[in-house]
């Protein structure tokens, strides 16, 4: 499948802020209304064979080559950021008003993956966010056709107090790189395609723990605003027609975090 952006789902470089921003919300306190229209946007998403489609917005971050994303480097926020940006307009082409919601997994009452992402049908229709096609290209083994699972116990995940002094770190290059740590510990307990970085992407609940690892980047930001050095505001972030800049005031991009963002374990 080819890895070019769809023109369809490209904003502008230096996008304007809109009149009225859309809010990410928790996956646990999504209404029904709103379940449902997360999952008919991916759906529909998964239902499209071209650029547009689902299969290539997840190929975008590993397989097929060449692998795009961005780990252990200074472009690590930003470009997921870009990253989900896109991904979520791609969805709002298909279903107005669909959002991507976060996975706050320091909750106290997490019981792991969230109900949203662990039922294989909701109302007697298949769950998309339950598991996704994996395109021929973008398997690491042949044998590799549908995204899997293998999480470990809830008790083993990141705690609101761990968050709480994380978002202390002053300084953005270690803060980033601790961030990034936990990202990696979210990806390895989750396991199967996810704990794969070539894969992860296919798995529909990569896009919920990378909204709750922006979601954490954009906290820090209001404690300590942007804090991106000036030397990187101008890097691109390929193959998205973005710059870190223009990832740096979310409101810009037209969404912000549901219940004002106040505190991780918060609604």
């Amino acid at each position: 499948m080819a890895r070019a952006m769809s023109p369809t789902a490209t904003p502008p470089a230096a996008p304007l802020a809109p009149k009225a921003l859309r809010h990410r919300r928790s996956v646990r306190r999504l209404t029904a209304g709103q379940a449902e229209l997360l999952r008919n946007a991916f759906t529909a998403s998964q239902g499209i064979d071209d650029d547009r489609g689902y299969q290539s917005w997840a190929g975008i971050h590993g397989l097929p080559l060449p692998i795009s994303c961005k780990h252990h480097v200074e472009l690590f926020l930003p470009w997921h950021r870009a990253y989900l940006y896109l991904f979520e307009k791609s969805l709002q082409d298909l279903v107005p008003g669909a959002t991507l919601p976060w996975w706050d997994w320091t909750a106290e009452h997490a019981e792991g993956i969230p109900a949203a992402y662990t039922r294989r049908k909701v109302d007697g229709r298949k769950n998309p966010l339950f598991d996704s096609p994996i395109q021929k290209s973008g398997r690491e083994r042949a044998s590799q056709t549908r995204t899997t699972r293998a999480p470990g116990r809830p008790g083993e995940l990141p705690t609101p107090t761990m968050i709480a002094t994380l978002l202390e770190e002053r300084d953005f290059a270690t803060f980033q790189t601790e961030l990034e740590s936990i990202h990696d510990g979210i990806h390895v307990w989750t396991g199967g395609t996810m704990g794969q970085i070539p894969v992860a992407a296919y798995d529909p609940l990569f896009w919920a723990h990378h909204c709750m690892i922006d979601r954490v980047w954009y906290l820090w930001q209001l404690r300590h605003g942007p804090g991106v050095p000036h030397g990187l505001l101008d890097r691109a972030l390929a193959p998205f027609p973005m710059t870190v800049r223009d990832t740096l005031e979310i409101s810009h991009l037209g969404y912000d975090y549901a219940a004002s963002t106040a505190a991780v374990g918060g609604p």
